[in-house]
């Protein structure tokens, strides 16, 4: 009987900078010193919550790949139990040898462990392959996620709020859309 090279663990303190190169473009932006610190951080804290687990998945003896999991709640709304699986990623070096496959059994057994009837999990919108993967797995869309800088959202509230008009060369904008209905009704032939 052959030994498989692959296998799964608990990550520890020294996968910190592996996790940190894994998922660097989906860590908060900063030096890659402060990424590998908060690495360290969310490692400490699956290690003492029982409601989270990040999972490394390793081929021949090396790290390849990793998932957090993270017992939750559908929504704020919807209690109903449910893992959340972030991030499960394999590094490039080490895709097509079931390693993705692996760390969703991982969080099959994770949800069955804690009682959760439900999975979720999320691919970044430009990534079509992370996007096929969860879909042959089964996930389907049940929302959209939509982010937007705080700055940005203040500007434009504001610039739509009621009564607010916005100048436009000397003009007013309510003024120039009625202005164009105007003129839009007086052609319209009777």
């Amino acid at each position: 009987m052959s030994r498989s090279p692959a296998l799964l663990r608990s990550a520890t303190a020294e996968d910190a900078l592996f996790l940190a190169d894994l998922w660097g473009d989906l860590l908060r932006r900063a030096d890659h010193q402060d990424q590998v610190s908060d690495v360290e951080l969310i490692i400490k804290t699956a290690e003492s919550s029982p409601e989270r687990r990040l999972v490394i998945a390793e081929y021949d003896g090396h790290p390849a790949g990793a998932v957090l999991l993270v017992l939750s709640t559908l929504s704020p709304l919807d209690l109903e139990p449910v893992v959340q699986v972030f991030t499960p990623c394999v590094a490039p070096g080490f895709r097509r040898h079931g390693l993705g496959h692996l760390l969703m059994e991982a969080a099959v057994s994770f949800a069955e462990e804690v009682g959760a009837v439900y999975l979720a999990s999320a691919a970044r919108a430009d990534s079509r392959s992370g996007n096929r993967f969860l879909a042959r797995l089964g996930f389907g869309s049940k929302a959209t996620l939509r982010v937007v800088a705080t700055p940005l959202l203040r500007g434009r509230l504001t610039a739509q709020r009621p009564g607010r008009s916005v100048p436009t060369g000397g003009r007013q904008v309510g003024q120039i859309l009625a202005a164009r209905r105007s003129l839009r009704r007086s052609q319209v032939p009777d």
